[in-house]
């Protein structure tokens, strides 16, 4: 353990020891000024406290900040101390750089961290993550223990975490990624570059996790879910000029299958025509929103035009097929088909409902699906689905940075507190169809 961490440790015992002597004398006058460590909040600078953001992060305490000026920071952080802050004072000029040979930016495995006002740049797989999958020797990869069956005593998901006013661009796989984490908004930041998707959000029950603000570019997918369920609200965010706009998807490589239960509303899903951008690992492109597997999802006032394969598009993992989701309330137009169901005949689509019914639709079937009644499922008919021409892809590192980013309000003021333990959610009746322009001023992308 750091030493500032064991002296604040000691330090606390000894004023709880002392307030309890106080009380018991009856006393109620305030301890003199300066008369020992109150275990107060502590604002930690770099570089002026610290030469690096790691050695800022082993100098704090629960509860406190690390501050950091302008500059770029050759460095992968692990934030590893409960309910710390990590803040840019410039979110355009703090750059946590990658160089293109780091594995990761910033990577949170503990409870209640917030991370603000910053960019994260040329990582080779993780801009930002937040992921109770982690060993000693820190993020365990894809594929290792405790994917395709978790066990939530040896890797217990993260509580309580925000990601707020970050820029991630030009990163390998993921810029802002939440994974095996629960109660967390992931708000007003901004993804480009990724080889698999701008924001992430995956393997989580009762996740209860809220996406909002956000705006996803030159991704080969803005912003996707794998087994992510049962409250993931993804609301207001735009999801354009990427290869395909967002998906919810059931992936057997993951433990929670299927995935279920998200509401996503309000949000923009456009132009998903990127040539600047990374391949899509299966080839896929000009796809608004596409649910393999997903179940029970609700879809609601979202607009969802421009994307030349399909707007919505449907299709199975394995034997899981896309069931008992409701589209009601969306803007569809100038997709090449609204609607398409690429679902496999041997696991079709099923309980599907739309209102209203969309007007391109393959296969046919699938107008009339209308709630409450529901698609019962259908073959894939592919004489009448559009074939746009898929630009090759290029690298991560060569995707063109976005433009300066919005900064956060007042980031010299320390947080008041810790992250609630529960996230306030947007409800679905409030849901609005957003212009065409929602948040165009933080794109770089045309």
């Amino acid at each position: 353990m750091p030493q500032r961490r064991a002296r604040r440790a000691a330090g606390t015992i000894a004023v709880l020891a002392g307030a309890l002597v106080v009380a018991a004398c009856g006393a109620g006058t305030d301890p003199a000024p300066g008369g020992g460590d109150t275990g107060a909040s502590d604002v930690i600078r770099v570089p002026d406290d610290a030469a690096t953001i790691g050695e800022a992060i082993d100098l704090a305490d629960p509860g406190d900040m690390v501050l950091i000026a302008a500059g770029t920071y050759p460095e992968e952080v692990t934030v590893d101390v409960p309910d710390l802050t990590l803040r840019g004072e410039d979110r355009n000029g703090v750059i946590i750089d990658g160089g293109g040979v780091r594995t990761f930016g910033v990577f949170a495995s503990a409870d209640g961290v917030r991370i603000e006002n910053l960019t994260v740049t040329s990582t080779l797989f993780y801009g930002v993550l937040v992921t109770g999958m982690h060993d000693e020797n820190g993020p365990i990869a894809h594929g290792g223990p405790g994917y395709t069956t978790l066990d939530p005593e040896a890797f217990p998901p993260v509580q309580r975490f925000s990601i707020d006013h970050v820029t991630a661009a030009n990163n390998g796989l993921y810029g802002i990624y939440a994974f095996n984490a629960q109660h967390g908004v992931i708000a007003d930041s901004y993804a480009s570059g990724s080889a698999d998707s701008g924001f992430y959000v995956g393997q989580c029950e009762q996740c209860d996790i809220l996406v909002t603000g956000n705006v996803a570019e030159r991704n080969a997918i803005g912003f996707e879910n794998a087994n992510a369920s049962d409250s993931v609200v993804i609301a207001g965010n735009r999801f354009s000029h990427n290869r395909i706009g967002m998906t919810l998807i059931s992936n057997y490589q993951e433990a929670f299958t299927p995935q279920r239960g998200n509401l996503v509303m309000g949000n923009l899903i456009s132009d998903n025509t990127s040539a600047d951008s990374p391949a899509h690992a299966l080839g896929g492109f000009g796809v608004g929103l596409s649910l393999v597997g997903g179940q029970d999802n609700t879809v609601v006032a979202n607009r969802i035009e421009g994307n030349p394969l399909t707007g919505i598009q449907l299709g199975n993992t394995e034997d899981i097929a896309a069931s008992g989701n409701t589209f009601t309330g969306n803007v569809l137009g100038d997709n090449g088909l609204d609607l398409g169901d690429a679902s496999a005949d041997r696991t079709p689509s099923a309980e599907n409902c739309f209102e209203p019914a969309p007007a391109t639709v393959s296969p046919s079937s699938l107008a009339e699906a209308v709630c409450p009644s529901g698609n019962e499922g259908g073959g894939v008919d592919t004489t009448d689905w559009p074939t746009p021409e898929v630009p090759p892809g290029i690298s991560f590192l060569d995707v063109p940075m976005p433009p300066s980013q919005p900064e956060m309000p007042d980031p010299e003021t320390s947080p008041s507190g810790p992250l609630p333990e529960t996230v306030t959610m947007p409800e679905a009746a409030g849901a609005v169809v957003p212009d065409a322009e929602l948040l165009a001023d933080r794109s770089g992308a045309s």
